[in-house]
């Protein structure tokens, strides 16, 4: 995209929007990227995962209301988180390839009304129908959200802090698992479920205004030579990170999906809400630790993060006799997993280079191909075998990733990548 003419800081947010459907030729602002971390900008992002994640999972929790207020059963009312992720997995690749020439800050503000559009819809229908309709479109942005988030981030740094930025900037995940989603439930209770997807507009519709503000509209990445969608899958390094994915998230999502079931033999029946809390807030500490060290030891946090998810699996095997075990089973398991995203999006970004935005969305497929394959197959295992089972099976697919990471070490996760690991 040449470079004619500066777009001004004081031009509307619509005239921002415009410019992302029409392939403007104007010129964009492309900042040096800083050696200092932009927290503003980076925040902002992590408020957009936050919205998006918050939007998908909120359903979960309001099943009771949901299916009161639409005069529908609890499981056709679950069903709406189904039809979010339907609606990631359709348009990650597709879309962000289409879109893969549009101004970043522009392309984030149409999500970002997206989300507001739809999660009004869903606040206001009185229509099964057209509630689906609209958490299948909130879907539809957030596959192209998550394709962009993290090659964004990196670029607004150097080098040295292209992890950390990525980490802060998918910060707003653990946390909206961790309180998002027990706070709506709340206030779920108290005020009614229309009026928690309400809030999420409200929110929303604050952030773009947060995102110009803090926000440069960088270019899209200048790609010397654009791949097709099955040359970059063939790329070095490329499907060994897409088989991690898909195993990791699939082994936490059997257990996730049904954790209540889990626990229901043990004697942390009744503290399903605390044992998700402490997940959720060892989770923060996950991607904490993340950020600080990825930048210098990338293979090292990912053979470590999966050699403990397995010993986290094992505790919970054998440990279902005891709550002190399960606690720290569960512990181990949410400091792990909340960096699994930072973790695999860098190594992808590293292996793909200047095709990674495309790579991200192959990687969001595969991450909402694993969760819906954790909750089928979970709920098979759990029909068949039993829930106690359940560990067991992480277990083993914690080992088959960690024997893919760890012999893939030219390409994939490599020792000596521009992330300095050492």
């Amino acid at each position: 995209m040449d470079q004619k003419q500066n777009i001004s800081k004081d031009t509307p947010i619509v005239k921002s929007l415009v410019h992302s459907t029409t392939k403007s030729t104007d010129a964009l602002e492309q900042p040096v990227p800083l050696d200092r971390l932009p927290w503003a900008g980076l925040l902002a992002l992590a408020m957009t995962c936050f919205i998006g994640i918050l939007t998908e999972t909120l359903p979960a929790g309001l099943l009771p209301q949901i299916s009161f207020g639409l005069g529908i059963s609890e499981a056709s009312a679950g069903q709406l988180v189904t039809w979010y992720a339907l609606g990631s997995l359709s348009a990650a690749i597709p879309l962000t390839a289409l879109t893969r020439n549009w101004p970043r800050r522009s392309l984030l503000l149409v999500c970002i009304v997206a989300f507001l559009l739809f999660n009004t819809i869903t606040a206001v229908s009185a229509s099964y129908l057209i509630t689906v309709i609209a958490r299948f479109g909130a879907g539809v942005a957030a596959g192209v959200l998550w394709g962009m988030v993290a090659g964004y981030a990196r670029r607004l740094v150097s080098d040295r802090l292209k992890g950390r930025a990525m980490a802060i900037a998918m910060s707003g995940t653990p946390i909206a698992l961790a309180l998002g989603v027990p706070l709506g439930t709340f206030l779920g209770n108290f005020v009614g479920w229309r009026w928690v997807f309400g809030m999420m507009s409200i929110l929303s519709f604050l952030l773009i205004f947060w995102i110009y503000w803090k926000l440069p509209n960088i270019k899209a990445q200048t790609i010397s030579q654009r791949y097709s969608l099955a040359t970059i899958f063939c790329l070095p390094g490329v499907r060994p990170i897409l088989s991690v994915v898909f195993i990791w998230v699939l082994a936490h999502n059997i257990l996730y999906t049904y954790i209540a079931p889990y626990l229901s033999f043990t004697s942390l029946a009744q503290r399903t809400d605390v044992v998700l809390f402490v997940f959720g807030g060892t989770s923060i500490i996950g991607i904490w630790i993340t950020g600080a060290l990825i930048d210098r030891w990338l293979r090292k946090l990912v053979l470590i993060s999966i050699a403990i998810f397995t010993l986290a699996a094992f505790i919970l095997g054998i440990g279902s006799h005891s709550a002190i075990l399960i606690m720290v089973g569960i512990v181990l398991w949410g400091v792990t997993f909340g960096g699994v995203a930072t973790l695999l999006q860098t190594a992808l970004a590293e292996a793909t280079g200047e095709q990674a935005d495309v790579a991200q969305s192959m990687l969001v497929t595969s991450w909402n191909l694993a969760i819906s394959g954790g909750a089928a197959l979970g709920g098979l295992l759990l029909l068949s075998v039993g829930s106690l089972a359940l560990p067991w099976v992480l277990m083993l697919l914690a080992l088959v990733a960690f024997v893919i990471s760890w012999t893939a070490s030219r390409y994939s996760f490599v020792p000596n990548s521009s992330v300095h690991d050492t």
